[in-house]
Parts: C-alpha cells; structure tokens; sequence
C-alpha cells in the first residue's frame, strides 16, 4: 500500500483551498457550539474517526456539555438541543446523505424560520466544509493520534 500524504504535503494551494472554507467560517456569525456540533455529526455520518476525535475533544475545550456529545448521534430521541440546534443537525444528515433523498423543503424551511438566511448559509457552507474534510481525511488515511 502507498503512503497517503495529506494535502499540505503535496500541494499548498490544494490545502490553500480547504483553509478558504476556514477562513470564511471564522469571519462569519456561526457560533463555535453549531459549529462543532455539526463538524461532529457529519464526521460521524462520514465516519471519519480522525475528525471525530478532533473534534470532540475541540468541543469539550469549549464547554460542551460531554453528555450532549455522547448521544449527538441519537439527537432526535433526546431533549438536550435547542430547536436550532435540532434544524441544524438535520440539515447536517440531509445535506451530508444528499443523494439518499436530497434536502426535503421541511428541513430547509425549518432552518430558514428558526435561524433566518444568513445563518442557515453559514451553517450549510460549515457543513460542506466538514463533508469536505471528512474525504480528504478519510482518502488520506488520517488517523486519531
């Protein structure tokens, strides 16, 4: 088997691109809980093991509550998250499973009248970064360290 090297091994401006999706979260009003909580589920739907671990230990640093994070991937049968929370969770599955059945105007709609436009374009471009990631690492044979 051939060594898997990661982006920035091979080609900055590869790595440049994925740093892009960064820098655009970082300047926008997405607050690090969704942030996290979505970086999480789509690892976990993705199952990148690598951006998991990262990941949780990234949202424990921040003051998540570790319960919230042990049944994120059973979010719908808890009532630990907000129903922004819930939106956002279930435009993370529907966008991160997108040709199982696409995204369903019920779960788009939510988003928008719970978290209004902007946000919920914050929130899917969080998500596509996360999808992104997740292919990178998980072609790249990331591993938790």
């Amino acid at each position: 088997m051939a060594y898997r090297r990661f982006l920035q091994d091979v080609d900055s401006s590869a790595f440049e691109v994925m740093l892009g999706f960064e820098k655009y979260l970082a300047k926008s009003s997405l607050s690090r809980t969704h942030a996290e909580l979505i970086k999480i589920r789509v690892s976990q739907i993705n199952g990148c093991a690598y951006c998991i671990d990262k990941h949780i230990q990234d949202a424990l640093n921040i003051g998540e509550d570790p319960r919230r994070i042990f049944v994120l991937s059973a979010w719908r049968e808890t009532p630990f998250f907000s129903k922004e929370e819930q939106a956002i969770l279930a435009l993370a599955e529907e966008m991160t499973l997108i040709s199982q059945q696409g995204v369903s105007n019920q779960t788009y709609d939510a988003a928008i009248n719970l978290l209004g436009q902007q946000y919920t374009t914050e929130v899917m471009m969080a998500i596509i970064a996360m999808n992104a990631w997740n292919r990178v690492g998980i072609t790249t044979g990331r591993i938790p360290q």
